[in-house]
């Protein structure tokens, strides 16, 4: 029986959402953003040279129709053709009115975010006094470091050493709806970390704060500080059911790699993989191998994201999409012939844009196991109803299949 695999490129968009404009980094709209396409120029130009040379070299996604959809989405001809597509392929538009994880990823999986998300102010301190003693009481602290918009490398390389002395935890957010709190893996111990997020989460999800993220790390002042792979994400419970619920409740099998059971806090979803992208890539060729019939394998690969996009690194997103260009390769020779493989993305983060914070974009829509040809313009919610339709399962959601 047939297999689904959702893959999500976090954070790799091709530009072009009719709404950028009402979206920014700082005081700049994101109208003109695009990750890819502009990951592309740069290597053309010589100026993402740092591990890697040449142009941007992706012929896997590209023969899925990568450069075509990128062209749909945005009007932006890379002059990167493939005459050989052998996928379909089209553009992803988002109703929701957020650019960050859960709402993409929400969406994607059927359901549009029904309300707005709760922010906070970029001010310093940006936390109400009543929701920091909160955290202090839950942590059995004096006070916390932080209290600002932040990247979260740089927030603990700026207050690593205060938290080692102090034992006050590192509390920060984004533009994303995110409340965010770093703390030593040994110093103030991992599962401490855990316990004070899950304790404050349920109060943060009723003001609509998305997502409470545990972001442990290790090291010292005088060698440095590294983030971890035990970050642990909190997420508030979408409202209705999504295709992970769809699948399981017609007795598929759910698997969800990476930080896909954090957003979705377990809803729907039967086995969990997490570690470095690396490791999951490692956990992707053996569910090849292994994943049951009528399974639905849901991943998110963030490092895209995480590492390079928020960082504004050129040349390591450079790297990191041909490093997946590569491993798609292999699973593309995997896949079995009732298999059917979607690649698309949750929002943009252009490491060319200004600022820190992602980007309103469309994302790509790229399918292996149905033809080739293009599909055109679609919404997120089309690709939970697209899986739906082709593993059988009955679609709660207002998306519409490009199967049927």
């Amino acid at each position: 029986m047939a297999r689904a695999f959702l893959i999500v490129l976090d954070s790799v968009g091709i530009g072009g959402a009719p709404d950028a404009d009402r979206f920014f980094n700082g005081d700049l709209p994101d109208t003109g953003a695009n990750t890819v396409a502009h990951i592309a120029q740069a290597c053309a130009a010589g100026r993402a040279q740092e591990g890697r040379d040449g142009t941007l070299h992706v012929p896997n996604l590209a023969s899925l129709g990568l450069w075509s959809a990128v062209k749909l989405a945005s009007g932006e001809d890379l002059g990167l053709k493939t005459t050989d597509i052998v996928g379909r392929w089209g553009a992803a538009t988002e109703l929701s009115k957020g650019k960050d994880t859960p709402s993409g990823h929400w969406e994607l999986a059927g359901l549009p975010v029904p309300w707005d998300w709760h922010y906070f102010p970029d001010t310093e301190p940006c936390f109400p006094d009543d929701l920091v003693a909160r955290v202090c009481a839950a942590a059995g602290t004096d006070g916390i470091l932080g209290n600002c918009h932040a990247p979260g490398t740089a927030i603990i390389d700026r207050e690593g050493a205060a938290h080692m002395q102090s034992g006050w935890p590192i509390c920060y957010t984004s533009a994303d709806s995110v409340f965010q709190i770093a703390a030593h893996e040994e110093t103030f111990g991992l599962q401490r970390l855990l316990d004070l997020c899950e304790a404050l989460a349920p109060e943060l999800h009723a003001m609509k704060v998305g997502r409470v993220i545990a972001r442990p790390f290790v090291g010292d002042a005088g060698g440095g500080f590294t983030r971890t792979v035990n970050r642990h994400d909190f997420a508030i419970v979408p409202p209705e059911p999504v295709l992970t619920n769809w699948v399981q409740d017609a007795g598929g099998h759910v698997y969800g790699v990476g930080k896909i059971s954090d957003i979705f806090s377990m809803q729907g979803i039967d086995s969990s993989f997490k570690g470095s992208d690396a490791t999951l890539m490692a956990h992707m060729h053996e569910l090849l191998e292994t994943a049951q019939d009528h399974s639905l394998i849901f991943s998110n690969f963030v490092e895209f994201d995480s590492l390079y996009g928020h960082r504004r690194d050129v040349s390591g997103y450079a790297r990191a999409l041909e490093w997946f260009d590569t491993e798609l390769g292999h699973i593309l020779r995997k896949l079995r012939s009732d298999d059917l493989l979607i690649i698309t993305a949750d929002h943009g983060n252009d490491p060319t844009w200004p600022g820190t914070d992602h980007t309103r974009e469309r994302v790509p829509f790229l399918v292996a196991g149905c033809g080739a040809g293009t599909i055109g313009q679609i919404g997120f919610c089309d690709v939970a109803a697209s899986i739906a339709h082709y593993l059988g399962v009955p679609s709660q959601g207002p998306g519409r299949t490009f199967l049927g």
